[in-house]
Order: structure tokens, then sequence, then C-alpha cells
């Protein structure tokens, strides 16, 4: 949401107040710092290994009594997180126009990704303007009954903020070896605790072990489903960098840096191509069909030799791998969010 805000403040034709839930302090803090953003108001609801029903009272209860306070004749939230379900409830309680940034991602499969599929149908269904990055996005959102001027396709704005931060280097606060291929490593989604995450860490040591030409670095999520896994099986290996979770200008540059990337996000999907790297995601469906049919990014689950396989074979062939990193994205050009601030002027419903 950072360029969409950005863009609503230059225009100088909105008052523009953001909220922050701290659904993700951590990750929350260090992005607004890094684009400039104050929020005018926190409700700091994150508490450790939070259970989501606890999560969604406490988010629906404080953007409610927001709303109230503030009387907005729209609100605009980003993707799929809890935030944005209960953002999209709470302006449906309260009759108050919602917007959806990055709506109409589907896989069609409510349990991957879980919850994130049902926060964002429940959006989309919710939502008076839907912002799809795709033309796929929308058809998805007609599909489902969304009525067609409802609809915008503009791209997705996490290629707006890639751009950005692409331009500058960060420190990334650890030492990598400099002759060594980086693998950039990221797992956080609720579907892979357990057996899946046990399986991806294992894949990642088997990998280091055999490959001695490669360097893995993982920012480890501070939930302890992924922590406890990632210590117990990685702690040890001189191949394995585990680190702390990146900031957002660090981890863009250590995108940047990665020969190939592990992961299990949705945005990194879409990050990664723009900056030419090759993307083996870590989940067995995807809302983001346009980056697999592109051929710069592959599905590959979370099955230990199947990781194993894929990159041993992106290393074996350098065709191959040339293939996979071409630099483009289906996702955007960098200027979604001024598309969305246009539609926004001429939207003629406001209240």
């Amino acid at each position: 949401m950072a360029p969409v805000v950005l863009a609503l403040r230059r225009s100088g034709n909105w008052d523009v107040k953001v909220l922050a839930t701290a659904q993700h302090r951590e990750m929350l803090d260090q992005t607004l710092r890094l684009f400039g953003i104050r929020p005018d108001a926190d409700l700091d609801v994150m508490q450790p290994n939070q259970a989501l029903a606890a999560l969604t009272s406490r988010l629906l209860t404080g953007l409610d009594a927001c709303l109230g306070r503030h009387q907005p004749a729209l609100v605009l939230a980003q993707g799929d997180t809890t935030t944005v379900m209960a953002a999209a409830l709470a302006s449906f309680y309260r009759k108050i126009p919602f917007g959806h940034v990055e709506a109409g991602l589907r896989t069609r499969n409510l349990d991957y990704p879980w919850p994130e599929e049902m926060n964002r149908v429940l959006a989309g269904r919710l939502a008076t303007l839907n912002f799809a990055p795709t033309q796929s996005a929308r058809d998805n959102l007609l599909r489902e009954g969304v009525l067609t001027e409802r609809i915008h396709i503009t791209g997705n704005t996490v290629i707006d903020a890639l751009h950005m931060m692409a331009e500058r280097d960060f420190p990334l606060g650890v030492e990598l070896p400099a002759k060594q291929r980086l693998v950039l490593v990221t797992a956080h989604r609720r579907e892979n605790f357990g057996a899946p995450m046990l399986a991806v860490c294992k894949a990642v040591g088997e990998l280091a072990q055999r490959r001695p030409n490669l360097h893995f670095l993982f920012p480890v999520h501070r939930n302890p489903n992924v922590r406890k896994v990632a210590q117990r099986i990685l702690g040890a290996e001189p191949q394995v960098t585990l680190c702390e979770p990146l900031d957002y200008g660090p981890f863009v540059t250590a995108m940047k840096r990665a020969w190939l990337i592990l992961t299990d996000s949705g945005g990194v999907q879409e990050e990664a191509p723009a900056l030419g790297k090759p993307v083996l995601v870590l989940r067995n469906e995807t809302e983001r069909p346009e980056a697999v049919q592109e051929g710069v990014v592959e599905l590959v689950g979370t099955e230990r030799r199947r990781i194993v396989g894929r990159v041993a074979a992106l290393l074996d062939d350098e065709a191959a791998y040339r293939r996979m990193a071409k630099g483009s994205s289906p996702y955007g050009d960098g200027k979604a969010a001024q598309r969305i601030v246009e539609h926004l002027a001429q939207w003629d419903d406001w209240r």
C-alpha cells in the first residue's frame, strides 16, 4: 500500500489517513520507516502465535471503532491477510465503500493458501472497487459475479514498491561467501507448518551438503512453527545462513544477489521474476498463474526429493536456468498506484 499512500498524498485531492493494525508488527514498522509513512492510528493487535479467531475479533472491534471516529468516504486495503478480510467486513457493516487492491487472485481451493484464499474471496465480494493486477484476476472476479464496472486492471503495486527499492543497495547484516551461488529461502505459510516445513528444511540441508557451490540464506520467520524446525535441521549447516527476517530494503537487495529463490510467499512470486530471478514455489497451487505460464516461476511443492531435483536441474542445465531468468514479470510496470489514483478521481459515486 505504500505506493498508493504516497501517490494519493502527492495528488493533493484526498485527506489520507493510514491505519496500521500491526497484524505483523515487526514487518510493518520497518516498511513504514523505509517509505516515510507514519500511521495515524495503530491497533497493535499482534500477539505471539496468535489464533485466527481471536485475531479477527480484535481486528473487527478495533477497525469498527476507528471507522466510527473518522467516517471515511472510502477504505482501501491490499492483499489477502486477515486484516484485509476484517477491513472489508468492518466497512460493509458501516456501509462505507471498500476498495480492494490486488483483487481477484485465486487458487479456487479454500485450503491453499489457508486462510488467505477465503480472505481475498470475501474481500472481493464485499468490495465496491476491485483493483485487479492482471486480466486473469479480473476474469476470476467476473466468474464470481462481480460487476464489470467494479473492476479495474491496474497492475500490482508490489512492483511499484520493488522499483522504488531496487535502485538502492542495502546492507544485509550478515556475511555471505562471495564465490558461491546464493539461494534465498523463505517459508512462512500456515499450511506448510509441520511435516511440509520439515521436508523443506531437509531439502535445503541435503542440497547444502551435496552442492558445495551453493550457499543458502534463510531469513527465518519468527513463528515458532518455522523457527524451531529451521534451527533444528539447518542450524549447524556451514553452507546455510539462518538470520532474522530481513527488512524490506535488505530483502530486495538479497533477491537481487540471489541466483535462485525458494519460497512459499505470494509477493516474491511477483517481485523476483521482475529482477530476473527464477523462483521455485514451495506450494502445490498458486493464485499467480501468470508467472507459471510465463515460465519464470515453477511450482515444486514441499516434497524433499522434488525440491532437490529441481534445484539440481537448474544447476546442471544452464539453458533451462536462462529461460527462467529472463527478467520479465506479468504483474505490472511500476505504475499501478498512479492508475488506482486516476480511477478514484474518475469514480462518480463518492458519498
